[in-house]
């Protein structure tokens, strides 16, 4: 990494150009200078981090409380003794093990087949001339405005001819690809993706697959990872269409935490104890990959 030095102010003198223009060095030494916030912006984003910490927080007060405690009022804001036993509780319940392995296999899936060929098609909708291209792009959008409860009737009838009822594949299929990710990924690489590099490809002879694999990942690296995080956090909290598809013997986090509400009297403090080791994955996900993915986007947002 390249460290600029700012100019003393006599040289800035020494080499002020007539007409008070300064030169490009004095500009080069600007730009390497790093920009602090003011103190109103930092206390601003510490109020706007403890806003969204909050419903977290509550959730494990919750969780570490007994039920006759949450429903008082006031309601308690702190954390009580209860939280690994209704924890533990909880987990076997609602049989969260196996709910927990199929959302990592259902979120796995869907977010790395939405990644590939939402590049794909990105890609071709950005770069690549075709008869219809514009058209096709319009139809992928209009898609997105058609509400998803519209198809529910028959894709089970479909998933039930197939013999996928009850089954994974019948939640991971009809989701393989979506529109926004499409739309998502065209928009960042007409961005990103210079014609330049693209011409270099087919100059030195590479094909669309060659100059796909060589040239277009590594410049749509950033995006995809974002693209991978919204998409495997939106698989994985999806109830509507699991729900419906699957049934209590081979369900998902959120089909299964409908167990914990069953009954005459529903304990809250059970029920907000599955959410919160329902959250705990997507948590430790953005622990262990958080860095990476927001350094990623930094590389892809700074040229030069």
């Amino acid at each position: 990494m390249t460290t600029h030095t700012l100019p003393a102010p006599q040289d800035v003198q020494q080499d002020a150009a007539p007409g008070g223009r300064r030169p490009a060095r004095f500009l080069r030494g600007r730009a390497g200078r790093q920009h602090h916030a003011g103190p109103v912006t930092y206390v601003l984003l510490g109020i706007a981090a403890l806003l969204s910490l909050f419903p977290l927080y509550w959730t494990m007060v919750a969780a570490s409380s007994d039920n006759t405690r949450v429903t008082q009022t006031p309601p308690p804001f702190l954390p009580g003794p209860h939280l690994f036993e209704n924890l533990g509780k909880a987990w076997q319940d609602a049989a969260l093990g196996k709910a927990m392995v199929n959302s990592l296999i259902v979120a796995g899936v869907i977010a790395l087949s939405t990644v590939l060929f939402a590049t794909l098609a990105g890609f071709a909708f950005a770069k690549l001339r075709f008869k219809g291209r514009n058209i096709l792009l319009m139809l992928v959008i209009g898609t997105m405005m058609v509400p998803p409860q519209l198809g529910v009737v028959p894709l089970f009838m479909m998933m039930t001819e197939l013999g996928w009822g009850q089954k994974l594949p019948a939640v991971i299929f009809p989701t393989l690809v979506s529109a926004v990710g499409v739309f998502f990924m065209r928009q960042y690489l007409a961005e990103a993706l210079p014609d330049e590099l693209i011409e270099a490809g087919r100059v030195d002879g590479a094909h669309s697959l060659r100059i796909f694999w060589s040239i277009v990942l590594p410049v749509a690296r950033p995006a995809m990872a974002v693209l991978f995080m919204i998409t495997f956090v939106h698989a994985w909290n999806d109830f509507f269409w699991p729900f419906i598809v699957l049934d209590m013997t081979n369900p998902t986090v959120p089909v299964a935490l409908t167990q914990l509400s069953a009954g005459y009297v529903r304990d809250q403090s059970l029920i907000m104890a599955g959410a919160l080791l329902g959250t705990l994955p997507l948590l430790a996900m953005f622990v262990v990959f958080g860095r990476q993915i927001v350094g990623g986007i930094m590389q892809g947002a700074v040229k030069g």
